[in-house]
């Protein structure tokens, strides 16, 4: 980017090289404090999905969670334990257009996802992003 800086005098400094990626301002970067006080937060919910969430999205797991009480409350299970409410993170927030983006892109759920999963996954897509007429 320095290189480049010449060509954009109206980029301004470098500010990168210290700042936290999206979820990643977990309090001390004390990961287990993170995931134990998620587990005190949402106590009706599966340890091993609250640490898969934790583990992929940080901080952001609390916006794929929402006011969730139980797993019912996410949505279907399209495969793999991946929620409607997580996929309706990854549409919203890291603009997720496809199964493939989601399973293989923006996660590697693909690895451990029935294939069943894929066309449920597209389906919902695309009737969560269908402007109505």
């Amino acid at each position: 980017m320095g290189r480049l800086a010449p060509f954009f005098p109206q980029a301004g400094p470098a500010w990168t090289g210290g700042a936290a990626l999206p979820g990643g301002d977990i309090p001390a970067a004390d990961f287990e404090a993170f995931l134990d006080r998620l587990t005190q937060d949402y106590p009706g919910l599966p340890l091993p999905l609250l640490r898969r969430l934790a583990r992929a999205y940080g901080t952001r797991a609390r916006l794929v969670l929402g006011e969730a009480r139980s797993s019912q409350d996410l949505g279907p299970d399209l495969g793999g334990g991946l929620h409607a409410a997580e996929l309706a993170y990854l549409v919203e927030h890291e603009w997720a257009r496809s199964a493939q983006d989601v399973l293989w892109r923006r996660s590697k759920l693909g690895l451990h996802a029935p294939a069943e999963a894929a066309p449920a996954i597209e389906a919902w897509i695309a009737a969560y992003t269908r402007v109505p007429a």
